[in-house]
């Protein structure tokens, strides 16, 4: 089986090939972590150009139907392919919301990664009128306010369909009561192209 993608951007951007290597790339990466070894030197320039691109990225990991690890960054400051080992590494055993994935887990992990566009603010005048600019099933949004701040992928929407709860539940991801509001809020959002597999798929 072939990793399955799910484009929220509407578009493809990544060849079967790459995405292939990317996912590659991120299980190398989560089984030297496993095994308490180094990370992979990844050489940019053996990749093709979109993955030498700088690119944002989140690594998720899940067993079952449970959430494993996820971990990413907003900001595009290295290759893509770069990108995808550092935080596929970051997600195995750096999450401080679970223990480090083992090595008796490898093989049941599935393994997700989101590639974000760049982060786009949202022009709004209240919280009604932003609440409807938001797309569900298409938007990844940052919260900032202070400093608090939080982020949802795109995916979240499977588990909170309603533009209200997404919301309210981003504002508590960043430490805020569910209903806070003010004006120094900053809402930015992103799409994504994710793409997935298991461990030997």
């Amino acid at each position: 089986m072939g990793p399955a993608g799910s484009p929220e951007t509407g578009s493809e951007h990544y060849s079967e090939a790459d995405r292939a290597t990317l996912l590659d790339v991120a299980r190398q990466a989560i089984e030297a972590a496993a095994h308490g070894l180094q990370p992979p030197v990844m050489d940019p320039a053996k990749h093709t150009e979109p993955l030498r691109a700088l690119r944002a990225c989140f690594v998720t990991l899940e067993i079952g139907d449970g959430l494993r690890g996820c971990i990413g960054s907003l900001k595009a400051k290295h290759p893509l392919v770069v990108e995808a080992a550092r935080m596929a590494r970051a997600a195995a055993i750096e999450d401080p919301r679970f223990p480090p994935v083992t090595v008796q887990e490898l093989g049941t992990l599935c393994v997700s990664i989101s590639v974000l566009s760049e982060a786009e603010a949202i022009s709004y005048g209240s919280e009604q009128d932003l609440l409807q600019k938001l797309r569900p099933g298409v938007d990844g949004l940052i919260l900032r306010d202070g400093w608090h701040s939080g982020t949802f992928l795109p995916s979240v929407w499977e588990k909170l369909p309603s533009p209200a709860e997404f919301w309210r539940q981003l504002k508590r991801k960043a430490g805020l009561p569910a209903d806070h509001w003010s004006s120094t809020l900053v809402v930015e959002r992103y799409t994504t192209e994710s793409f997935s597999a298991g461990w030997w798929s």
